[in-house]
């Protein structure tokens, strides 16, 4: 599943027109993470990767970023897997925030956020998450480096597998229901 991209000129959250977005994610995306998540998976970036140490810029640039979810004009349709809820970044402390700040974010008229249960069965053939930018180009990230995808057959293979998860997945009260559920685990961890 596709881990967050940096931010930089290339990032489309900042530099395409608005347009809806769907992504599947194994982790909490880069716009709905709180600044200690971000922090502690970008330091992980950093030291995984050997590259320079520019991690408060990254989260910087990466809380900047989330001005696009208040300013009217972007709808993101993020699917976030429920192993997310769970996979440890930082610790009960930073997990517990992580939480909370998705059940405050769930409810945002710029965010369709749907949580895919460990248990639900997907109509699709298993693949890696991916970002979808409108009809014209997905995005999957790899380690250190990210592939587009632009022919027509491939997006809408995407845009099935897409339609597939939304239809697993658990939207408001029932994702709200997921999400606190991982609260309270955190909570007593």
């Amino acid at each position: 599943m596709a881990a967050e991209r940096p931010g930089g000129p290339q990032d489309p959250v900042l530099h395409e027109p608005p347009s809806d977005q769907d992504q599947l994610r194994d982790n909490p995306w880069g716009t709905l993470q709180t600044e200690e998540y971000a922090t502690v998976i970008l330091r992980r970036v950093v030291e995984f990767l050997g590259i320079p140490n520019d991690v408060p810029a990254g989260v910087a640039k990466r809380m900047e970023r989330q001005q696009v979810l208040y300013d009217g004009e972007h709808h993101y349709d993020v699917i976030l897997g429920e192993q997310a809820l769970y996979t440890n970044v930082g610790g009960p402390a930073v997990m517990s925030g992580q939480m909370e700040r998705l059940l405050r974010d769930i409810d945002l008229p710029s965010v369709t956020l749907g949580v895919l249960p460990t248990t639900a069965e997907v109509d699709a053939v298993p693949f890696p998450g991916f970002n979808m930018y409108g009809d014209e180009r997905a995005r999957y990230e790899l380690v250190s480096t990210g592939v587009d995808i632009t022919d027509p057959d491939e997006l809408a293979l995407r845009n099935k597998a897409f339609t597939a998860l939304r239809t697993a997945a658990c939207y408001e009260d029932a994702a709200k229901a997921l999400i606190s559920k991982a609260l309270t685990f955190w909570s007593n961890a």
